[in-house]
This record gives C-alpha cells, structure tokens and sequence, in this order.
C-alpha cells in the first residue's frame, strides 16, 4: 500500500492500494476516537461497496448510519446538500462524529460541503471509488455544490482526516466513467509532468493504476501546499476547466466533468497555438492522447455560448477572468483575458472544426 502525505494546515495521508476497503474502520480508528459514522453515498455505488464500509466500521467499534442520495451531477444542489443536513441533525450526528464519502467527486464534494458547515465543521474521511476522485477531486480539500448560476460556485476548502483509495473499485467503472478520470489526468500530464502524459496517451495504462494516481496525488500535493486556498499557483490546476465548466453547464451536466474537461483541453491547447503562447505543438498531441482513452477533442456549442458560460467561472475577477494556457506539454503558465475578449479569442479555436 502507497502512502502519500499531505501536509496542508490539517495533515493527512492518502492511502492507495488494491483490496485496501475492508481495512478502512481500522484506518479510521488510527485517526479518529469510535464514534458514530454517517457514510454519505449515492444509488450507484450504494450497493457495490455500502455493507463493506458498514462492516468495516462497525468492526473497528464504530455506530454507522447512511444517506444515500440519487447518483448524477444534479444532486450536487441546495436541496440536496439540506436534506443531508436535517438528516445529520436527525441522527444526532455531533462535532465528536465523521462524515464518510463514498463514492466519486459528486459524492467527496457534497459530502464534504455538508461536513465544513454541519455545527461548523466535523471531521470527513473520503473513500474515491471513482477514477476522476481518486487523482483529482478527493485530495486538496477544495468541497463544493453548483448553483443555478455555474459549477461549484457555493463550497468551502476543508480537508479530510484520511482518504483512502483502493484501487479495486475502479473495475466496476463504465468505459465513459473512466474516461473522465483520465482527462484530469492528461490534464496533469500538460501542468507539469511529460512522462506521465506521454504514457496515458498511449491508451495503455491501466496496468499502472496506483503509480499513476499517486503520481497525481503527489502533484497535486506540491500545488495545494504552495497554494492552499487557491489564490495563486494552484489555479494551474483549472487547465482546460474554464471553458469545460462551461460545456457542462450549457449541457444541463448531460455531458460529464471529465469530457468536458477534455473539449476544454483540447480548445485551449490550440488557443494557445493561435495565440502564440504555444512554443510546440500542442493540440495534435493533446487531441491524440484524448481520442485514444475515448475523449473528446470538440464541443457543439459556440464561441458565445462558451464565453457566456465562462462569466460564471470562479476564476473571474471584475471584468477579467484567469485562463490557464499550456506553452509546452508539461509547462502551463497564468493570463488574465478581458471578459470582452473571450469570444473572440475562443471562436477560432471552434472554426478549425465547424462549430463556431
């Protein structure tokens, strides 16, 4: 079992391995005094991995309770987030109690919302059991839900006691799932690490699993301690998210995080050609390493519904908003663009493939 350490304002380990579920009740105990459990999940993973959690709790002397809520992006709402709250004050969920995540970043990001702001703030452990949450989304203590207005746009930065990853869960994932983790990871790969681009781009990886999420979580580590409350360095980490935010949104989250995500990559890959940021070539490249895990490389929307979307982006300031462009793979640098200035600058991007 890997053991990846991050020493943010509240410590904690990341631990990774393969048959490590059964272990996490003891895990917990290590870090946590027995108390009562309140395992946050969703309809999908509930009943693939709820009883293991519950036995392994319940083992290591732990009271549990679940809420179980309907799985998709939709849920990560007002409405859900407030019946979580009522049904954590209903079991007499106290600050001496945890809050469990299981599941994918809906789960971590709601779960870990409620977990900050129930009597201000109880412990949370996440337990990722998807790809996406296991090198991205569970590590950095970034918790959130979306409005009506854009994504995450209500949330608080609050780190978890422990996250645990084991790596068997991501069998049961569909190829389309999957596929969303891997965008964050090529996403890694353009930031600051070309070997690992280079080797998810082939398609074949999977066999590297745990290398490649402690690869990410050690990355993403290195940037949440120069940056924990995400002012500077780690908006790196919003690589290819403005304008994919954006495509989620304007899809109603029909489309997923991840392949949006991937469309935002690929878009701002050869924005920054265009522009004359890029010092190699980058949207073949970027584009290759997506189509083969399965990704996008376009989006049907326009230049003006994307520069719409991005209005709503965390990372706007005034009349300004932060954008994340690649030089090199490998090498990203920060540029504030004229919210004015967006759609123009996006809709040749767009006109290379027929969709401005």
């Amino acid at each position: 079992m890997k053991c990846v350490k991050i020493e943010t304002a509240q410590p904690y380990d990341v631990l990774i391995g393969r048959g490590i579920l059964p272990t996490l009740g003891e895990e917990v105990k290590k870090r946590v005094a027995r108390c009562k459990a309140a395992i946050v999940t969703d309809s999908n993973v509930a009943p693939l991995y709820e009883k293991k959690i519950e036995e392994s709790l319940r083992a290591a002397g732990f009271e549990t309770v679940s809420f179980v809520f309907p799985a998709g992006e939709s849920s990560k709402c007002l409405q859900t987030l407030g019946q979580l709250l009522e049904f954590l004050a209903e079991e007499g969920v106290t600050r001496q109690d945890i809050i469990v995540a299981l599941g994918g970043g809906v789960v971590g990001d709601l779960a870990g919302f409620g977990a900050a702001i129930y009597q201000r703030g109880i412990p949370f452990v996440q337990v990722p059991t998807t790809f996406l949450a296991a090198v991205d989304s569970s590590v950095g203590g970034k918790t959130a839900i979306d409005l009506a207005a854009g994504k995450n746009m209500a949330g608080a930065f609050y780190q978890p006691k422990l996250v645990l990853c084991d790596v068997d869960t991501l069998q049961t994932l569909d190829a389309d799932t999957f596929a969303d983790g891997t965008a964050e990871v090529l996403k890694y790969g353009v930031i600051g690490n070309r070997e690992l681009f280079d080797l998810v781009a082939t398609g074949h990886f999977q066999d590297q699993l745990e290398d490649v999420i402690e690869t990410c979580v050690k990355m993403k580590r290195d940037i949440v301690l120069e940056d924990e409350r995400d002012t500077g360095a780690r908006q790196v980490l919003n690589l290819g998210h403005t304008l994919g935010h954006a495509i989620e949104k304007k899809s109603g989250y029909t489309i997923s995080h991840g392949h949006a995500v991937a469309a935002g990559l690929a878009l701002i890959g050869r924005i920054a050609e265009q522009q004359g940021i890029a010092k190699e070539a980058l949207f073949a490249p970027i584009c290759q390493g997506l189509k083969a895990n399965g990704l996008p490389c376009a989006t049907q929307y326009s230049a003006k519904e994307l520069a719409e979307g991005a209005c709503f982006d965390k990372k706007r300031k005034g009349n300004e908003i932060l954008f994340v462009f690649p030089e090199r793979i490998g090498t990203c640098i920060l540029k504030k663009v004229p919210l004015d200035a967006v759609e123009n600058m996006v809709r040749p991007a767009l006109e290379k493939d027929g969709t401005a």
